[in-house]
Parts: structure tokens; sequence; C-alpha cells
């Protein structure tokens, strides 16, 4: 019998703990095959085996980073040697992390979610031992794919102390929540939860659970289609569903939320929320923090693990096909006539992996070769590639390293420095250059 693992039933035993948003039943109760490789528009070198770092005598995180007075970068158009760098540890002892903010206050802290409920803070280089948050009394956590998912910080956090999450609660239905943090600004306070948006969840897996503010100003919420295998309920193409979707909220001055009146929803022929369908379980995705570019990292059924892009500005509306096709390949159906599915830019089959985790385009300072590219990684696998588009528009990847762990998420900082985190050791690193050792 397969591990319960973070996505459903089907990631293989290699993987002795839980899968973030990981592999779901094969169907045919048959277990997939590696498959040859199948990656699409892109060319993927072989990877170095990547180096993560101890901490050793780290000092602390601000005074590791360099004041961003470099001129504006460009983006990069050939992919960096990846030996130069390192996976640098900055904190361990986490239990089960999913998923990073990093306030914008001056304080330097990193807010590190645990599955089980509670917040922690990075300081100074060190783990905290009073926690920033603990909602366990509320959160429900069944050992997969449940617990406390996603965090966002109000873009006007340092001011307001505002700030949403994501949680399966203890019926294991997802919860969209607001809070406020105590008049000190260093912990937020469980007693100001206000509950935005409840959706009833049935089954265990595919919760989503990622949070992320759009350059518009919008709240955008990315959940699961419902779990088990195959979408037996058919929500990811259901309009009249918030399954299986990328919802779009107005949440900020609201004492709810509103729906924002381009939602293609907005007047009727669907749930009103709803900005995009056809996705299995969005596990991570991002907006460019320069271009507004979206990224989605969907997990796959059983055979491909996908990278979804929009640019800056995309309108709300597109299908991105799941349960029609799994990647670039026809799973279920016919999609009806006048469907406009989009491809994914890249893929992956399982070969190289089992669930993909998405990550960030790196726009800090202290990296300029990575400056612009996407990074996105396997949980099962570690292997973490980059992503960017050449001159003629065309979408090249690289594996860059391969991680002794299983990222369940990345990070990044107010400079725009890259974190992952390990599910399995509860580690936090950094991507840092050698040489800086």
């Amino acid at each position: 019998m397969k591990s319960k693992l973070f996505r459903g039933l089907s990631v293989c035993l290699l993987v002795p703990v839980l899968a973030l948003a990981a592999c779901a039943p094969n169907p045919s109760g048959t277990p997939g095959s590696p498959l040859p490789t199948a990656v699409v528009n892109t060319t993927v070198p072989t990877a170095q085996p990547s180096e993560i770092l101890p901490s050793a005598t780290q000092p602390p995180i601000e005074d590791t980073l360099p004041v961003p007075t470099l001129p504006a970068l460009e983006d990069a158009t050939v992919f960096p040697d990846p030996t130069l760098f390192a996976w640098q540890l900055v904190a361990d002892g986490l239990k089960k992390p999913t998923d990073l903010a990093a306030p914008e206050d001056g304080s330097g802290r990193l807010l590190i979610l645990e599955q089980g409920g509670v917040i922690r803070v990075i300081a100074d280089g060190e783990l905290s031992a009073e926690p920033f948050f603990d909602l366990t009394d509320r959160v429900g956590a069944d050992g997969s794919e449940q617990g406390l998912l996603g965090i966002a910080l109000d873009p006007e956090y340092a001011d307001n102390g505002i700030f949403y999450l994501n949680y399966t609660d203890k019926n294991g239905d997802t919860v969209i929540a607001r809070y406020h943090s105590m008049s000190d600004g260093f912990r937020g306070d469980p007693a100001s939860e206000e509950i935005l948006l409840q959706v009833d969840q049935p089954y265990a897996n595919h919760n989503g659970g990622d949070l992320e503010f759009g350059p518009d100003g919008m709240l955008y919420i990315g959940l699961g289609d419902g779990g088990s295998g195959g979408d037996p309920q058919g929500n990811a193409q259901n309009p009249n569903a918030l399954l299986g979707k990328m919802l779009r909220l107005d949440v900020r001055g609201k004492d709810a939320y509103t729906i924002p009146a381009d939602n293609p929803y907005a007047s009727g022929g669907g749930r009103q929320e709803i900005w995009a369908v056809g996705l299995r379980n969005p596990w991570r995705y991002t907006f460019d923090s320069l271009t507004g570019d979206l990224y989605i990292a969907d997990v796959g059924q059983n055979k491909y693990e996908e990278v979804h892009y929009l640019p800056g500005g995309s309108q709300g509306g597109v299908n991105f096909g799941w349960n029609y096709r799994e990647g670039t390949h026809p799973y279920e159906g016919n999609a009806p006539d006048g469907a406009n599915l989009i491809d994914p830019v890249f893929e992956y089959d399982h070969g190289q992996g089992c669930s993909i985790t998405g990550g960030y385009v790196y726009r800090g300072q202290a990296l300029p070769e990575f400056y612009g590219i996407y990074l996105v990684s396997d949980y099962c696998s570690g292997n973490v590639w980059g992503l960017m588009q050449d001159a003629g528009g065309q979408w090249q990847s690289q594996l860059l390293f391969q991680v002794a762990g299983n990222i369940s998420s990345f990070g990044q900082d107010t400079h725009g420095e890259i974190y992952l985190l390990d599910h399995r050791t509860g580690g936090v690193f950094r991507l840092e250059r050698k040489q800086a050792f």
C-alpha cells in the first residue's frame, strides 16, 4: 500500500514523510511506470549535485545581504553555473514548514508556517523560542495535505499589521481568514480572526493552500480540485464550484470581501469569486515582483507536473485544462468546442519527480546571474530547475540543483533573496554564492 503523502495516495514509498501537494492515486490502481522525459519548449542539461551547507557561524540575516544600491539589473540570458552556488542553512528545528513570509517593517524577521498551526519567527539569524502566532486549536492536520498551508501579508502590513491565512479546520475544510497583529507588532492575535471564506473539502487531499496579493491589490487564492484522484466530482471544470480554481477577491478595507467587477463571472454564469478554472492542485504560485507575470505550479495526477504562465495584466477567465488534460497530454474527456485551454510552459514526467513545488522569479541584488529566472522544484526528488524566456520568446529550462530534502515551499525576503523550506528536516535555506562562505 502506498504511503499517504501530500497530494493524495500515489507518491512512491521512497518518501517517508508527507509530500505537500503530492501525487494522487492512479485511477487504474496500478503505479505508473517512469516515463520518458517530456519537457515543453525547454532544454534540460544534467544538473550538478547541490550543496546544502550548515549554518556554522552564520551572522544575522540582514547583515549578510548587501544594501541594494547597485544599478538596475537586466534579466539573465544564460543560466548560471550551479557549482558556484549553494543553499546555506539559515535555521532548523521547525516542524513541517509549509510557507514563509517577510514583513516589510524594517525588522528583518522571517515568518515560517508550520503545518500543525504555529507561525515561527527567524530573527537575527536565529529561530525564536516564542512563536508569532498559534492556531493549533483551530487547525486540522491529519498528517497528509491538511494544516496551516499559506500566508499573505497585507501590502500595507507595516502600517496596519493585517495578514491572511489559508488553513484546514478540524473538519478538514478550507478556511480563509484575516488577522491583526497585537499592539507590540511582534505577535499575531488569534482572537482577531475574521473568517472570510469557508470551502467544503470532500477529500483530505488537493487543498491547494497558497495566498498571494497580485499587483492589482487583489487577493488570489489557489484551491485544488477537492481530492481523491482524477477529479471524480468534476470540480475543476465546473464554474459553479470553487474547487479546482484560482479565486480573486477584493479584501482590503472591507468587512469581508467584495467581487472585483472584472472577474469573469461577476455578472453571472458561475461563482463570482472565480478568476480562472482547470487547476488540479496549485502548490505555490507567484507574481513576478517586477513585471507582474503570474507563474502557477500545478501538481499532476500520476504522470506529469506542470508550470503555467500568464503575462502581467492578463485578464481572468482562462482555462488551464485539468482534467481534460494532464500537462499537455489528454487525460479524460474532450473539451467543448471553443474552449481555449492554456498550455503549460514547462512540464516534467514522473521519472524526474512526483510533486511540483512552485518558487519565485529572482529579483534580488546579491546574485545577478539569477536575475529574472524563475525557480521551481520537486518535493520528492529535490530537483530545482530554472526557467526563462529566450530572445525569441521560447521557454528554456535547466536543472540547476539536486537538493537532499523535501522542498515544501520557497520563500523570498524583503531584499528579493530566495529561500527554500525542507519539510522533512525542518530546515530553512537561502541561495548564496559559495565564495561568500
